[in-house]
């Protein structure tokens, strides 16, 4: 049988794309190698037989005439052999055990393998689903016996079950395996009850198996990355993970004919930016399905910049993740409540009446079509998504600014800050007073303020100009120096700034018109100043014991953030910082998918290690490590929960429970 998506052209298409963006001459490229026999019976080996069945059987296929290649093909769901198959096989896996090498010998941060066959259906002893063996499993085992890991996370966003990774890893805790995939009640292949989000494990390995069903197709931006907030990211920090692999099949993008999804490229460069904070970088990404050529390239092109370190492209869409989507991330919750520390005070329960099991009943009964009829449609709109991707890339490309991060030469602390950092002259003091007493007259009320203006706004007009990417600056007051920059940036013409203030801020800016949103991270609560939509005040103390700061961040902050879809933000650390350098790290970390990267830090508190962590940070220089992950305090975790319910109806990348009208 032709097997008329899983082409070469695949891998062909995604390479042009990734010469014509000039990205492969940025990466160091790794030769790839056959795997070994014994690299393969790693994974692949028979625990009921004398010989390796699966190994001999792949073997013999080199020399069959294509009537045997197909009645070994029809033992097998969904794999066809040629005679090459079990080379590439052996090379797909190889290449994949090269790119792990050279990540954890440190040769390279991170790095992808372009591989075909794929391998995430493939069972210990059976090929399926076009995968004959199991990269990823493979390179789990191997990364495990050569480095002596005893953490590692796999993330499997390809849009079908990896249902071969599950069951090798099913029992074992030293790997967390995370799928979302097309489900639909168990209508969509592989159609397995076991791909429920009720699947969580076995024995030992009981929480380790985390799987996400999409019960609806047309699942977008939004759902992904509500599925990354409100699961994948805690549960990944706390399990803490020495290196992370990545399945990744662009077949849950748009326009891929047997995902159906409506998820855009840049959507990838989000998901890869945030597994990038983890495992001190370590990251490997290896590629599964994809079988619309257009999306695929474009959307390993994505992932690749990201991996390089380039901004984060705007996402694009409503940031709303639908109900279908809300009801399986609260019953993922609910099912795994018992086995992560972080949900221990959240508040979950199963969700038996989904608002798709109706669609399904109207499914049964429509009238199939075709296969003549389907192909044709397919046709048309593969050329309609190819059209749109073309005009959907050029939107929200945008030219990497030259510099990546500006300060100025203040105090001469520029030189003790551990990375190259790019300096800008200060603005010439009579332009200062001209400025102030233009626009910020009834801001700044004493001469040492505005004469400190200075920096900041050289550096900020660049950032605005697009000039440089990001930028750090000492000020001795932070929240003047801060009204006057969210000022600035609104009069540029920057229509959505986000501004999170940490410690005492003694000017609170006005925000009523939603061209700013301020978040302010305080111990105590401000005297005079309720939270609204646009101003909203985060109580919160530090934990002596490590960084319980992660369930703000990513079941607040961060949805938060996303939902308003700021077009630069802007941190401040004012006076009483009530957070530690760490958490102030994760921050910056996470906030960099937004505004393409664009983030001005404005610092009072000028303590070395505070401006040599920030200074990091936005440089990209390395993953911070973020400290020792601590579960938040019940009465911290309420404080979340009462935020949470009191914004969802309005920054609805909050929601995270069904039971909502949505």
């Amino acid at each position: 049988p032709v097997c008329d998506i899983e082409v070469p052209e695949r891998l062909s298409s995604s390479y042009e794309q990734l010469k014509s963006y000039h990205l492969v001459e940025r990466c160091v490229l790794v030769p790839a190698r056959e795997g070994s026999e014994e690299e393969i019976l790693l994974v692949h080996r028979s625990e009921t037989y004398f010989y390796h069945q699966h190994l001999e059987v792949a073997k013999s296929t080199q020399t069959m005439n294509e009537e045997e290649l197909k009645r070994v093909s029809g033992n097998y769901d969904a794999f066809f052999f040629h005679p090459n198959t079990y080379r590439c096989a052996r090379l797909a896996v190889g290449a994949t055990l090269q790119l792990v090498d050279a990540v954890m010998s440190g040769k390279v941060c991170n790095g992808m393998a372009l591989v075909r066959p794929p391998g995430h259906h493939s069972q210990r002893n059976a090929a399926n689903g076009f995968c004959l063996f199991n990269n990823v499993a493979i390179a789990a085992e191997y990364a495990k016996l050569k480095y002596g890991l005893q953490r590692i996370l796999i993330v499997d966003w390809d849009v079908h079950h990896g249902q071969g990774t599950q069951y090798i890893f099913e029992e074992d805790p030293s790997v967390l395996y995370f799928s979302w995939h097309r489900y639909e009640h168990q209508e969509f292949w592989p159609s397995l009850k076991e791909s429920d989000h009720d699947a969580v494990g076995l024995g030992k390995g009981k929480g380790f198996n985390i799987n996400l069903p999409w019960n609806k197709v047309g699942m977008g931006n939004s759902d992904y990355l509500a599925a990354f907030f409100h699961v994948l990211l805690p549960v990944a920090f706390e399990f803490d993970p020495e290196l992370v692999l990545v399945s990744s099949g662009y077949d849950s993008g748009i326009g891929d004919p047997e995902g159906q999804m409506n998820a855009t490229p840049e959507v990838f460069a989000h998901l890869t930016h945030f597994l990038m904070q983890l495992a001190n970088g370590k990251l490997c990404v290896i590629l599964e399905g994809g079988y619309h050529l257009k999306s695929l390239s474009e959307s390993v092109c994505m992932t690749v910049k990201t991996l390089l370190g380039d901004p984060v492209p705007q996402i694009t869409g409503e940031m709303a993740p639908c109900l279908s989507a809300v009801e399986s991330i609260q019953n993922v919750r609910a099912a795994h409540k018992p086995y992560w520390k972080w949900l221990i005070y959240e508040d979950t329960s199963f969700l038996q009446n989904l608002s798709t099991k109706s669609h399904l009943l109207k499914k049964a009964n429509a009238n199939p079509s075709t296969e003549q009829e389907s192909k044709m449609t397919n046709n048309d709109e593969t050329v309609k998504v190819e059209r749109f991707l073309e005009l959907h890339m050029k939107n929200i490309l945008f030219p990497v600014p030259p510099v990546k991060t500006a300060t100025t030469d203040s105090k001469a602390s520029a030189h003790l800050l551990p990375v190259p950092l790019h300096l800008v002259k200060e603005m010439d003091k009579t332009e200062i007073k001209a400025l102030v007493s233009d626009f910020y007259a009834d801001l700044v009320k004493e001469d040492k303020t505005w004469l400190s203006l200075g920096s900041m706004l050289a550096i900020l007009d660049k950032i605005l100009k697009k000039e440089v990417c990001n930028g750090i600056v000492e000020s001795p007051t932070a929240a003047v120096s801060v009204a006057v920059a969210l000022r600035h940036s609104v009069r540029f013409g920057f229509q959505r700034v986000l501004c999170i203030f940490i410690g005492d801020m003694e000017i609170i800016p006005n925000t009523e018109d939603g061209k700013v949103l301020m978040m302010h991270i305080c111990e105590k609560e401000q005297s005079g100043k309720t939270s609204s939509k646009h101003y909203i005040s985060l109580n919160w103390k530090e934990d002596a014991e490590g960084n319980d700061f992660y369930s703000a961040a990513l079941g607040f902050i961060l949805p938060v953030a996303y939902s308003y879809q700021p077009n630069l933000t802007v941190i401040a650390v004012g006076p009483n910082r009530s957070i530690r350098i760490s958490e102030i790290s994760l921050l910056l970390a996470l906030l960099q998918g937004l505004a393409e990267s664009r983030i001005f830090a404005v610092m009072e508190d000028t303590e070395i290690n505070l401006m040599q962590s920030v200074a990091k940070a936005l440089a990209g220089a390395s993953t911070p490590h973020f400290g020792v992950y601590v579960p938040p305090t019940q009465e911290k975790a309420n404080k979340i929960k009462i935020l949470r319910d009191q914004f969802q109806q309005e920054w609805k990348m909050l929601q995270c429970s069904g039971k909502l009208s949505i």
